[in-house]
């Protein structure tokens, strides 16, 4: 995998790291900015606090309102949104690289100044307390985010939706105070992808941002996670399984093995799962299992959509597969494997949104950066003793279960 990648760092004083990779070839360049202020820092009973948190810095800042905001992103031609995650509150932004310097001026504004007021904060809640109803009409989302929040030490799972009562509970002065302790630099990374200046990248990101000055976040006290079997009740015409049972962490020396495994158990329409359980038997209309990690913890969460009649075949035959596939994985099935993560990684790398993503990831999980051909050359060289290895070691057992649907499932199975 021949990409010409060039990598640069940079730690700032007050706790702030740059980093940012120079891709040949491209005219726009991405920005990633991860704050830590994810749901985990929640405050407690407050769950959904940087949903919101995230929703209304972009509701004016600095000089402008919302809508002098947005026109003035729109006229740099520049695609941005907002996201949370377990621990970090992400901005990002996609635009032409000869606008990145005036897109940081405005996002400068986001971080350190922005409006946060009154007449605003109501309209940030009500399009959070959407996103949180809209999961009843995606309960197989609804389901693995339920799970999450069982499989991970509380609150590292935790919804970043909250819930209608937490939502209701929020107040304006609140929220505030709240993005003045955790909208921080300290332990914050800027990552930018594609076509840049490297020295007036760095010395503006000083400029702006050099003698911001907050103290770290104080994130709340981990809890053991409550795991378990749970059945949420629903008269349905469907059934929706979820599994999970845990794995090692992105920067474990298996995680490659880890990563092929699951492959082989879902990449594609020629997979153990959708093979076995789809095709050969017709029990589910979906069934999928992907790696998920966090810095501490990973978990391999497996769902099966069916309906209910099949739902207990399902169950078994399911768990049946992610315990089989230790014993008698192929060469045909680890070579095709390799294929599809190298052709993800191709994907990626022509994505410029998508690399600052990777390398913020990178940072935050490593404290280095990964070129994409280095993570090429480590897909290549897991053997299929390495995947074996790996998951008689990680067996598909300890798991957690949530179901959604109408009746409860005998769990007999989850024992080996």
């Amino acid at each position: 995998m021949e990409v010409s990648q060039v990598f640069h760092t940079e730690e700032f004083a007050n706790g702030l790291t740059l980093v940012a990779e120079s891709v040949a070839d491209v005219s726009s360049s991405a920005i990633t900015i991860s704050l830590p202020a994810g749901v985990r820092f929640d405050p407690e009973g407050y769950a959904g606090s940087a949903a919101v948190l995230a929703e209304w810095c972009f509701r004016g800042a600095g000089s402008r309102d919302t809508r002098g905001l947005n026109d003035a992103l729109d006229a740099l031609g520049c695609q941005h949104h907002e996201n949370v995650l377990s621990h970090h509150m992400v901005f990002s932004a996609t635009q032409l690289g000869r606008n990145l310097p005036a897109v940081l001026e405005i996002l400068t504004d986001v971080l350190r100044r922005p409006r946060l007021d009154d007449q605003t904060f109501a309209p940030s809640r009500d399009l959070v307390r959407q996103d949180l109803d809209a999961l009843e009409d995606e309960p197989a989302r609804k389901a693995i985010m339920q799970l999450r929040d069982k499989f991970y030490p509380h609150p590292l799972g935790r919804g970043l939706y909250g819930t209608p009562e937490s939502l209701a509970a929020l107040s304006a002065e609140g929220l505030r105070a709240h993005g003045a302790d955790c909208m921080s630099p300290a332990g914050a990374i800027i990552s930018v992808a594609g076509k840049f200046d490297w020295d007036r990248l760095r010395d503006l990101v000083g400029e702006y941002l050099g003698d911001w000055s907050v103290d770290a976040p104080i994130a709340s006290e981990i809890k053991p996670p409550e795991r378990g079997v749970t059945h949420v009740s629903k008269d349905s015409a469907q059934a929706h399984i979820t599994l999970a049972h845990e794995t090692v962490k992105l920067s474990d020396d298996q995680y490659y093995a880890s990563r092929l495994g699951s492959t082989v158990l879902s990449g594609g329409m020629s997979s153990r799962l959708f093979t076995e359980v789809r095709e050969k038997r017709g029990l589910v209309y979906h069934v999928s299992s992907s790696y998920h990690s966090l810095k501490d913890y990973a978990g391999m969460f497996t769902y099966a959509g069916t309906v209910p009649q099949k739902a207990q075949e399902t169950l078994e035959v399911t768990v049946g597969e992610l315990r089989r596939v230790a014993e008698d994985i192929t060469h045909a099935e680890l070579a095709k494997a390799k294929t599809q993560l190298k052709s993800s990684l191709v994907m990626q790398g022509e994505s410029t949104g998508a690399r600052a993503g990777a390398i913020s990831s990178d940072w935050y999980h490593l404290k280095r950066l990964r070129s994409l051909t280095e993570i090429s050359q480590a897909v290549d060289a897991v053997t299929i003793d390495d995947v074996k290895e790996h998951l008689q070691q990680w067996p598909a057992r300890d798991f957690s279960m949530l179901v959604i649907g109408p009746e409860p499932l005998d769990t007999s199975c989850l024992t080996l």
